[in-house]
């Protein structure tokens, strides 16, 4: 039997360096803690629509739309306290702070959409409420303003 020529023999292929496995090891924990970091920062957020998604389903059950608006407009204004300075949300009612909620990721919604019943229907027996319109607009503002 004769030898191979040396021209068909592959080279010896070293394992890869020490060095290069630690940077891939680094790489791989900064993207755990960045994916960490996201995950717990979006609590607010997906607390706020699981809360928000179990208002609509009862008033899907009972039809009580002076309790759905009350709901909302409480968890909004509790989301809006988490994300925005105190100062700037805690004193605003009324017209205000349906201004505070456009100006934030609202559009016009809230003044003169889906969103202007928070201001005027737990006052008043006239109106019908669009609860789909409304649990839009809110699910919206919220992902909007999620961190």
């Amino acid at each position: 039997m004769t030898p191979a020529p040396l021209e068909t023999l592959r080279d010896i292929h070293l394992p890869l360096s020490a060095m290069w496995l630690a940077v891939i090891f680094a790489l791989l924990l900064i993207g755990l803690a960045w994916g960490v970091r996201r995950f717990v920062r979006r609590i607010p957020l997906r607390t706020a629509l699981r809360e928000l998604d179990a208002m609509a389903a009862k008033h899907a059950r009972d039809g009580d739309t002076t309790q759905l608006l009350a709901g909302v407009s409480q968890l909004l204004r509790h989301y809006a306290q988490q994300r925005f300075p105190m100062e700037s949300v805690a004193g605003l009612s009324g017209s205000e702070w349906l201004e505070f909620l456009d100006a934030h990721g609202g559009g016009a919604a809230f003044l003169s959409g889906a969103g202007a019943m928070l201001a005027w229907r737990p006052y008043a027996r006239a109106g019908v409420l669009d609860d789909a319109a409304l649990v839009a607009l809110v699910r919206r503002w919220l992902k909007v303003n999620a961190p």
